[in-house]
């Protein structure tokens, strides 16, 4: 446990020693708070933040490459994923403190939308129940995408590459419903429990559904097994 929260941290503080950390940072807040005043101008009711959420999944979608593309590449690039594998801790550690690390980068680049909350309670009454559902919605839809991101990163030792491949794989899950349509029988009832837009449209409708989150942590599982998978076989080369 102790190898994990130390593998955690470090990986935590290597993102404040990137440009690229501030740089997306930067922009994040920049194009949620255009999303924000944005949904002031079409929503003028309680529903404001759900329309803010639902866009700031998009934005998500398009930063997750970004944050996820060094985890491994970089350290295979660098040569320093051989120190990292014979460290005294155990694969499973080694993904799960990577991907714990970025959930909490992230976590950190969303706080501030905390205060548009603020702001909508001075001067309105925004639906309290459907904000909490919305962000843990938005945390679950997260914690998928940057398994898909480690899951690439730790298959290739080129950053551009990995954030590619992990964006072409994430607009291929949203597209699940559009595939479904061209199926029939079991393969569109697969196609439809897996199309990530019914999952998060409820959260957004302020609806905390185990089964939508059972969804969203099998799949995250799935991807960080595949992950770690892949970071063993390193080992037996």
């Amino acid at each position: 446990m102790s190898g994990f929260i130390t593998l955690m941290k470090r990986e935590f503080m290597v993102y404040f020693y990137s440009p690229m950390a501030y740089a997306i940072m930067a922009v994040f807040m920049f194009l949620a708070g255009f999303l924000f005043l944005s949904s002031l101008l079409v929503r003028q009711d309680a529903g404001i933040m759900r329309e803010f959420l639902s866009s700031l999944s998009i934005l998500t979608l398009i930063i997750s490459p970004m944050i996820t593309m060094r985890l491994f590449a970089e350290e295979k690039k660098s040569g320093t994923i051989e120190m990292l594998m014979t460290a005294p801790v155990r694969d499973a550690a080694i993904v799960l403190a990577k991907f714990t690390a970025a959930v909490f980068f992230y976590l950190l680049i969303i706080s501030p939308t905390v205060s548009y909350i603020i702001i909508l309670k001075v001067y309105g009454n925004p639906d309290f129940g459907s904000i909490i559902s919305g962000y843990i919605g938005l945390i679950c839809t997260t914690m998928v995408f940057f398994s898909v991101g480690i899951c690439v990163s730790a298959m290739t030792s080129n950053q551009i590459v990995c954030a590619v491949v992990t964006f072409i794989i994430l607009m291929a899950l949203l597209m699940m419903d559009f595939l479904a349509n061209y199926t029939s029988g079991t393969l569109r009832h697969i196609l439809d429990y897996a199309d990530f837009k019914t999952h998060m449209v409820s959260f957004a409708k302020g609806l905390i559904d185990t089964r939508d989150i059972v969804f969203f942590l099998s799949t995250s599982a799935f991807f960080l097994f595949i992950t770690i998978k892949a970071v063993e076989s390193r080992r037996w080369k």
